[in-house]
Formats: C-alpha cells, structure tokens, sequence
C-alpha cells in the first residue's frame, strides 16, 4: 500500500507530469501545420533529419544521467553535502561529452558534402544539447520536485512556439525553428541552475577524477541501451533519406512525430513512480512486484485505448494537421499506432533494471533491438521504402517488449526465491 503523504506527493508530481507531457504532446501539434504550410514538407524533412542527427549528441551528453542521476538523487536526497558531489559531477561529465560532441559535429560536417552543405541547420540545432545539459530534470525528478519541471517546460515552450509563429514567415526563415528551439531550453536551463543553488543551497564544486571516472561507470550500460535505442528510431531516418528523400521523409516525419507526442502520454506514470519505487525496492521487494504490475496494466490499456483511436481517426488527424489529405501519412500514422501498445514499457522496464541495480540487461535488451532493427530496416526499406521502415519499426518495438518482460520475469523469480 501507498502511504497517504506519499499519495500527496505522487498525485502532485502525476499532475505535474501531466502538463509537461500534455505540452509535449499539444505544442509539436500546433507547430507542425504552421511549419509544413510556411517552410513545405521538403524543408520539413531536412529539419526532421538535422533533429535525427544532433540526437546522437544528444544521448552522448546525457549519459544515461536520466535514469542513474535520478536514483542518486532520490537516494541521497537528505544529504545536502552528497547532493552537491551528484549535481557537480554529473554536470561535469555532461558538459565535457556536449564538447567532445560539439567536436565530432565539426568533423562530420567537414567530411559529409550532405551535411556540410546544409552546416547552419545542423549547426543551430546543436544548440538543443546545451539546453538538454544546463537543464538537469534528473534532479528535479530525484527529488520528486516535478512541479517545476512543469513550470520551466511551459515557459521554454511557450517561448519556442510563440517565436515560430511572429517570426518564421517564409523558407528563407527555416534557420530561425533550431534557433528558438535551442533557446527555450538555454534559458529555462539557466534560471533553473539558479533556482537549484537558491532553493536546495546545492554548490558546483570540482570533483576528482576517481568520484568522475565512479558516474562515468554507473551510467555505461544506460548510455549504451540509449545510442542503441536512438540507432534504431530516430537513425532509421537518415536510411530513408539515403533510398528515398526530403519529402518522403517528411511524410514520416509528420505520423512519426505525432506517434512520439501521443506516446509521450504513457510516459506520465513511468516517470512519476521512478523515484518511488526506487525507495520502494530498498523497503519490500514484494510490495515492489506488486506496484509495478499495477502500473503496467494501467499502462497498456490506456495505450491500447489509444492505439484504437489512433487507428479510427488517422486520416482525419493528418487533414487536421497539414490541411489537405495526405494518404501516405495517414497510411504510416495507422501502421506505426501499434507501437503506441508496447512503447512505454521501453523506459518502465530499463527504469525496474536500474533500480534492482541490473543496468546489464538494459544493454543486453537494446543491443539485440538494435540487431533486429538493422536486419529488418535493411531488408524492408529498400523494399518497400517508407512503409517497409513503418513495418520495420513495429516488429522491432514488439521484440523489445518482449525481451524485456523476458528479463524481468527472469530477475523476479531469482529475487522472490532469495526472499
């Protein structure tokens, strides 16, 4: 059973939560018919790819910190001193991979006429990785503080769709979508680092290399399961722009980023009971099996409610959005809804590993993803193009799924038995 203080506190951080998620879910709606109508699907699809590949940055300077920065945080979170050691280093560490990265960058443009032809795009939009960095949600999230999460997201969002719309009017224009989109994060970033040292009286102090190399190692196999995660979703774009092009890829970007917004629903309730049941393990392990399968069934069938709507409405969603009836978007958005069943449980399951401190099987799990997802995307794209990658990505969501629920049963058993 749930404490009634502790009940407080996750109902504050669900509804908290749940404006963040609803902005994420609402803004890229509102954004995307203003920009397929002023910039055309072809612009769109270059900006869709620019976004694919500073992702990969993106997971670099991250480091898993998402997951393993959480937990620390929400285990040590009575300890001002320990408090300082996690935020110092960890912010250390990010700001040191987003350079090595900012480096690689500079590299890939230089060697790629593809990229380097279009440097600006690529270069501006790597302006979101130092948001993602000086923005640490990990710490709020530790600390079960998501009530600011929700007040700094509404801010970098409104600031991100309100200049879109005043000042991005032509195709000349198209620079100016990365540009506010990095400095909605920048600024939030800033003011919450302010807000961290007022408010938690948290210090950045210089940490040696051994407590630097100890984050490095904690958050490996995180790292790892995310590039492998980002290799096989948002890479899989840059395949379907090597057998098709940008406007092919812009009809996938459309029903892709309205697949990714929807699901980012699911997430609500994985992100708000991270911190609980990381508490709840140390306490029962019990108590934490029967949780978690709460959770999951709450979860699946809001998702599988979802997916039927997704499915009966596709056609008039991609009207709604583009203003003209586009059938192969409509076609894409009905395929990939499926994945909206199983998709949640990607993040639900590598947080349940971290917390049983099994982060191995978050590797293990994505490494063989990412092995079917090449077989499959390197079989179907080429075949079938646009809907074979669709395809592709529904057959590698539904493997993941499964051998995560494999694993977990397998890490319950072992840990019931000891019990």
């Amino acid at each position: 059973m749930i404490e009634k203080k502790d009940k407080k506190v996750l109902i504050k951080n669900f509804l908290s939560l749940g404006v963040v998620q609803g902005l994420n879910f609402l803004l890229p709606l509102l954004v995307i018919p203003y920009l397929l109508h002023v910039l055309g699907v072809e612009i769109f699809g270059l900006l869709a790819m620019a976004t694919a590949f500073i992702g990969y940055f993106m997971i670099l300077s991250d480091y898993g910190f998402n997951i393993i920065a959480t937990r620390e945080i929400s285990v040590h979170r009575d300890s001002v001193e320990k408090l300082s050691e996690i935020f110092s280093a960890v912010l250390t560490i990010k700001l040191f991979l987003m350079l090595l990265g900012f480096l690689i960058l500079l590299l890939a443009l230089f060697l790629f006429d593809t990229l380097g032809n279009e440097s600006t795009i690529y270069l501006l939009t790597f302006g979101m990785v130092l948001g993602q960095v000086l923005f640490p949600i990990w710490f709020f999230q530790g600390m079960e503080k998501m009530g600011y999460i929700a007040i700094l997201n509404i801010v970098a969002k409104s600031i991100f769709l309100i200049a879109i719309l005043i000042f991005v009017n032509s195709k000349e224009d198209a620079y100016l979508v990365p540009v506010f989109n990095s400095l909605g994060f920048i600024v939030v970033g800033v003011i919450s680092l302010v807000y961290i040292y007022k408010e938690f009286h948290i210090r950045f102090i210089w940490q040696p290399y051994s407590v630097l190399v100890e984050y490095l190692v904690l958050g490996w196999h995180i790292f790892l399961s995310r590039l492998a995660v980002i290799l096989y979703t948002s890479s899989n774009i840059f395949v379907l722009g090597l057998f098709t092009n940008h406007v092919v890829v812009g009809y996938y970007a459309i029903a892709y980023k309205i697949i990714s917004a929807l699901n980012s629903l699911g997430d609500i309730l994985n992100r708000t009971f991270f911190p609980y049941l990381s508490k709840k393990w140390e306490e029962s392990k019990e108590s934490y099996y029967r949780l978690f399968a709460k959770m999951s069934k709450k979860i699946f069938l809001f998702m599988l409610m979802l997916t039927a709507i997704v499915l009966g409405f596709a056609s008039e969603v991609i009207r709604l959005l583009s203003g003209e009836e586009i059938k192969i978007a409509s076609d894409l958005l009905q395929i990939m809804s499926v994945i909206l069943i199983v998709s949640p449980f990607g993040g639900l399951y590598s947080n349940s590993f971290v917390t049983q401190q099994q982060s191995v099987y978050v590797t293990r799990s994505t490494f063989w993803t990412l092995l079917v997802n090449v077989i499959f995307v390197g079989i179907l794209v080429p075949l079938y193009g646009v809907y074979g990658l669709a395809v592709a990505m529904v057959i590698v969501q539904g493997f993941h799924f499964y051998l995560n629920n494999y694993y977990f049963n397998s890490l319950k058993g072992r840990a019931l038995c000891v019990v």
